[in-house]
């Protein structure tokens, strides 16, 4: 069992950033695949951003690609989701989530465990 803790969210104008840690506990990090989703009111989960368990080869939406970084520290059990030139339809709760085979890295029925998520709201 993996309890997975979002933090780092809040309020930013257009064109700032923000930085999302995604603590671990329960058991090593190291073991899984590890993805970003995010969910705007009125609109579906959608895939933000993966990292692969070992290499840490990353994929990444194309509507966030050359804007978030998605990063992982093995010895402190975090994984982080850097977001610059952020964009008021970037609004929405942003959820971590470890997978243990990482077969479909962006599809979340693929991950195991969910953390509770953090908000994120961008003002134009």
């Amino acid at each position: 069992q993996v309890q997975l803790v979002e933090s780092g969210g809040g309020l930013v104008q257009a064109g700032g950033s923000l930085r999302l840690s995604c603590a671990a506990a329960g058991r090593s990090l190291s073991n899984y695949y590890m993805g970003w989703f995010r969910q705007a009111p009125g609109k579906e989960h959608e895939f933000v951003a993966s990292i692969r368990r070992i290499f840490g080869n990353t994929d990444y939406a194309d509507s966030v690609k050359g804007r978030f970084t998605i990063s992982r520290d093995n010895t402190k059990d975090t994984v982080y989701l850097q977001m610059n030139s952020l964009k008021p339809e970037d609004t929405a709760v942003y959820s971590c989530a470890a997978d243990s085979t990482g077969a479909r890295p962006s599809w979340g029925p693929s991950y195991d465990y969910w953390g509770q998520g953090t908000q994120v709201t961008v003002s134009s």
